[in-house]
């Protein structure tokens, strides 16, 4: 067996991992990236491919950098569909919009990481992981079939949805969420396909239900003749038949006559809230280990990013202060997450819990009479504003949901109160325990309103 000491250890060579292990190497840190696909496969990550705040990444691994991989900047709005419903909605986006080629994207990182002193390997498949009175010291596993250890002052989780390290990691003395399970994730596919003539929608994020509220659809054009199709669907709900429903719907559309598939993957995703804490002694995680994603749209990855920045950061800071096994030294990790982005991905969740606990046509009608901006600031701000006039109209438009309509303000209020709760998230892991509790019970309130099964 082969034993590797470094400062800090990542698992997973995607946007998490290689930002933090570029931040860490640029420091003069000793990293590794552990990855269970061979150099080729590496990269190579099932995703809907748009990205939405292109313009900002952390200063690591700078957007000039990821240039190369940007396939499309013309799209600037979402478009939603239900042509069994006559529904037809143009939403905007606020900030910059990009499609991009998520192959080139994940060789960008890597490469990049390299080129600073990031080590990588590869073939790498972790089974169990190493603790000493409680702190993460490691891990191990089999490298090409060969058993591995691995020992770090820390280890960061860039796993993945659903990482293997939280399974074998006992975190019973930590404040890390363990309130996870496979419910709170959605199973996707998704396939790049070329078709024979440019589609006539290249800048628009094209979304569409599936015959139940559990599932949607997407079409995200890389280029005018390069599309990304996809399906997924709330691992809560009974299983679809993914790739047999997607080709179902791509036989519907006549621009996809006659197109050829490029690539095909699956994957799982988060759909819920970020982690209320996703730190313990020695050990970090980052981008979808932690529910670094958008509940609603899916969206992940400049929030990933942020995540890498920030979780090499507290590194540096815990192991410089020879405090790697005290939480407390860790905690401003999570402060950031929360400020950044994950109180509005928690309020964002509301929305997705409401979903969940309505049907599809009262969705659908609801789509279609609410402004696209007022779903704009709904999608990407975790809460949204509606003048008197406006309501009113709305209303109107929407008469035969009035009780949807009027059970959608309410969460609303329940949204708003919750995102005000998070403005108070402690600044230590003493309060934790406190906080907790509130959110809890406005989440009491989110389950009684909507009807919706308790997710967590």
């Amino acid at each position: 067996m082969s034993t590797h000491t470094v400062d800090v250890a990542i698992v997973g060579a995607g946007t998490s991992g290689c930002y933090a292990a570029t931040t860490l190497a640029r420091a003069g840190y000793d990293t590794v990236i552990v990855e269970r696909k061979d150099e080729q496969e590496a990269g190579h990550i099932a995703c809907g491919d748009a990205l939405k705040g292109a313009d900002n990444f952390p200063e690591a691994i700078p957007k000039s950098s990821l240039q190369p991989a940007f396939t499309n900047t013309d799209v600037d709005h979402g478009r939603f569909e239900a042509p069994s419903q006559g529904v037809e909605l143009d939403i905007p986006v606020p900030g910059e919009l990009a499609v991009i080629d998520r192959y080139e994207y994940g060789r960008i990182l890597i490469d990049t990481a390299a080129d600073v002193g990031v080590e990588f390997h590869y073939d790498t498949v972790v089974q169990d992981v190493t603790q000493e009175d409680g702190r993460v010291t490691g891990f191990t596993g089999r490298r090409k079939g060969e058993p591995v250890t691995y020992e770090a002052e820390m280890v960061i989780d860039g796993a993945g949805a659903l990482s293997i390290l939280q399974d074998k990691a006992d975190f019973s003395e930590a404040t890390f969420d363990t309130n996870v399970r496979y419910s709170q994730f959605s199973s996707a596919y998704r396939e790049v396909l070329e078709v024979t003539e440019p589609v006539e929608w290249d800048d628009a994020l094209v979304l569409k239900p599936t015959k139940r509220s559990a599932g949607y659809l997407w079409y995200f054009p890389h280029t005018p003749t390069e599309i990304n199709v996809g399906l997924g669907f709330q691992m809560s709900e009974e299983p679809m038949k993914l790739v047999q429903d997607l080709r179902e719907d791509i036989s519907k559309r006549p621009e996809f006559e006659g197109a050829e598939v490029k690539d095909k993957l699956g994957a799982a995703l988060p759909t819920r809230r970020t982690y209320d804490s996703a730190t313990a002694p020695g050990y970090i995680a980052a981008g979808d280990s932690a529910a670094h994603v958008n509940p609603i749209s899916g969206g992940g990855i400049a929030g990933a990013a942020y995540a890498g920045k920030y979780a090499a950061e507290q590194a540096i800071h815990a192991i410089e202060h020879d405090a790697v096994g005290d939480e407390e030294e860790l905690w401003e990790y999570n402060t950031k997450v929360m400020d950044h982005f994950g109180a509005r991905y928690a309020a964002l969740d509301v929305y997705n819990i409401f979903a969940m606990a309505n049907g599809i046509d009262d969705l659908t009608a609801l789509a279609g009479v609410i402004p696209g901006q007022q779903i704009a600031n709904a999608l990407y701000s975790g809460s949204s504003g509606m003048s008197i006039p406006l309501a009113i109209k709305t209303a109107w438009k929407a008469r035969g949901h009035l009780d949807t309509v009027y059970d959608l303000y309410q969460t609303k209020g329940l949204a708003d109160r919750l995102l005000d709760h998070y403005e108070s998230y402690p600044d230590s892991p003493a309060g934790i325990a406190s906080w907790r509790a509130e959110r809890d019970a406005i989440m009491d309130d989110v389950y009684a309103k909507t009807g919706a099964e308790a997710k967590y």
